[in-house]
């Protein structure tokens, strides 16, 4: 599996797959490139070339970048016009969240055929508390091999694991042994690996913080560790100080949560130049509400609250909300109020960027669901999930957002300014 047994690159002999991982219960499984990797299983022809995963406009940013394209200085986050440019030969796609949680949700049941104790970070990473399943699955390394192994034969996936004594020094080591990779840092050797690090690999530090304490001298872990307390308070604030320095010096009681339950679910578009036009901005929101249906409906969740976020061209950002009676996951429902929050604001206005989010999230079979008057007993919902079941088969680009316009759209059709 590539670089499974090798070291990280600039490794340290003490630190790898083959290292003493007793009092090493925490694993951080992160999966590599993911996004763009599951492009790739998709398209098996794009093996070995530069994929890049994101917004493809020149407003877009770079969401995840395979390590063909990560060689020539493409990043995440970075914007996509500037990959562009870096790698000029790479194959740009837009995402496709159903493919990829659908692509998730297989690997976290891997995870949790180990222990019940995962805690998802995001759709590509989890912390696995493997403690109680060592007489069943072997030491942490072993586990962590064999997890690695599974994702590789039945997801035709590749991910990095870290194995620590807490979640921090964990995902540490998972980042460290990228890609494709084992790493195990032993608990007796903790500050060992950390404190030659650079300060920028602690949890809290940004660009900022950084920026502050290289103006101290501080340059690795072991010089925050090393100095007074009361200088990073000075420097950072009561809160992060304490933070960082207890984390400089290894100590990280978290424990894995596998009870973390995702807060919000939405999606946003930054258009390629400002829009203004009621009929095009209408027809995004009504994407922007399909997919974040289908994400709901996916996750077998419901959301209580509908929001909207509008940004204009001089970047002025304005929020808005409504909290439903009944929770929904139906994209007609909360398209009709993400819409109806948008026309009661001032008209006119060039726009940047638009996102809908469903909040106030309840599992789906924890909540019944409340027909709206005059509503058939079969009716959106049921149309969503056929709908659904098309995208898992054909892909979700067969089903357009226009599917929606139907019905008792036809009066707004003819009149598509903001009601």
């Amino acid at each position: 599996m590539g670089r499974s047994q090798s070291l990280p690159r600039g490794g340290d002999p003490r630190f790898g797959p083959d290292a003493d991982d007793t009092g090493c219960p925490i694993l951080h499984v992160d999966m590599d490139a993911f996004y763009a990797s599951v492009e790739v299983r998709h398209r098996p022809e794009l093996r070995g070339r530069a994929v890049v995963v994101g917004g493809v406009g020149p407003r877009g940013v770079v969401s995840s970048a395979s390590y063909e394209a990560r060689q020539y200085g493409v990043r995440s986050a970075m914007p996509t016009m500037r990959a562009r440019a870096l790698c000029p030969h790479a194959i740009f796609l837009p995402p496709d969240f159903t493919r990829y949680t659908a692509a998730s949700r297989a690997v976290m049941q891997i995870f949790r055929d180990v222990t019940p104790l995962v805690e998802p970070l995001s759709l590509d990473e989890a912390f696995l508390d493997v403690a109680g399943a060592r007489r069943l699955f072997g030491s942490p390394a072993t586990i962590g091999r064999r997890i690695r192994e599974r994702v590789a034969a039945e997801q035709g996936l590749t991910c990095s694991v870290g194995v620590g004594p807490s979640k921090f020094v964990a995902k540490l080591g998972s980042t460290r042994a990228k890609p494709d990779g084992l790493l195990v840092v032993p608990a007796a050797q903790v500050l060992d690996f950390l404190h030659p690090l650079p300060v920028s690999a602690l949890w809290g530090v940004g660009e900022r913080s950084a920026e502050a304490l290289l103006r101290l001298g501080l340059r690795t872990v072991g010089d925050l560790a090393q100095a007074p307390i009361g200088m990073l308070r000075t420097a950072l604030g009561q809160a992060a100080a304490a933070h960082l320095h207890e984390l400089a010096w290894g100590r990280d009681p978290r424990r894995v949560s596998p009870e973390q339950v995702e807060k919000s679910i939405g999606a946003e578009v930054t258009f390629d130049l400002d829009v203004d036009d009621p009929e095009q901005l209408r027809r995004t929101f009504l994407a922007l509400a399909e997919k974040v249906g289908a994400r709901l409906r996916d996750a077998e969740q419901v959301g209580r609250t509908v929001s909207i976020k509008v940004r204009m061209s001089d970047f002025r950002t304005i929020s808005r909300s409504r909290t439903l009676e009944v929770p929904t996951d139906v994209a007609r429902e909360i398209f009709d109020i993400a819409w109806s929050l948008f026309a009661a604001l001032p008209s006119g206005e060039q726009i940047r960027l638009v996102g809908v989010r469903a909040e106030g999230l309840h599992r789906a079979d924890a909540t019944p669901r409340q027909l709206t008057l005059g509503e058939p007993e079969r009716g959106w919902r049921e149309a969503e999930v056929a709908a659904d079941a098309a995208a898992a088969r054909f892909g979700r680009s067969v089903i357009g957002p226009a599917s929606l316009l139907s019905g008792r759209d036809t009066r707004r059709k003819e009149n598509p300014t903001r009601p």
